[in-house]
């Protein structure tokens, strides 16, 4: 849990188990009694969390990648990003997942936030983060990673005005690009 999340007792957890368990998440069934006293089940996603990476180069541009997701049938570009392996830092993973997805290589993560993606079913904070780049080289993909993601380099104005025509629509992605042009701006 977040350090800046407020915790209550007014909803106290009578039982919870397992019903699923898969590759990146699984799936809990918690009975929680509520305030008035009723008994209510609350389904709940728990995810190790992730992280996201806005790699910024000197001449103000942006390294994305465009990639497959399942999901929504179809591609998305995005900042490289990856979920975090079980008690992996954030810093560590952000490191790795810039290496695996765009090759990159920088001076220093920034923190810019961390967030909770849908915190109504499901435990995943994501953090975010900005990198200065230093080297572009190879991208090296794991074996999860799909086989046709490309790496786009952009200006970072460009990127910002692909969020307004509607041509950025991950979440992660307009939050990180908009937090950067933010960040750097002052």
């Amino acid at each position: 849990m977040s350090d800046f999340v407020e915790s209550t007792d007014k909803y106290q957890v009578v039982s919870s188990r397992e019903v699923w368990q898969g590759h990146i998440y699984s799936i809990r069934v918690d009975d929680v009694r509520m305030p008035d006293g009723n008994i209510r089940e609350r389904e709940v996603l728990t995810h190790a969390g992730a992280v996201g990476v806005v790699a910024v180069t000197v001449d103000r541009e942006v390294v994305l990648v465009r990639q497959y997701r399942h999901a929504i049938g179809g591609y998305l570009l995005e900042i490289p990003a990856g979920k975090r392996d079980r008690d992996e830092p954030p810093g560590e993973c952000a490191r790795r997942e810039l290496k695996e997805e765009a090759g990159v290589e920088f001076r220093e993560l920034i923190e810019l936030t961390e967030f909770y993606n849908s915190p109504g079913y499901s435990s995943e904070l994501f953090h975010l983060f900005m990198a200065e780049i230093t080297a572009i080289g190879e991208m090296e993909p794991d074996g999860d990673e799909e086989l046709d993601m490309e790496r786009v380099i952009i200006p970072l104005d460009e990127a910002l005005a692909m969020i307004d025509r509607r041509e950025i629509i991950d979440a992660k992605s307009i939050i990180g690009l908009l937090l950067a042009a933010r960040r750097i701006s002052t």
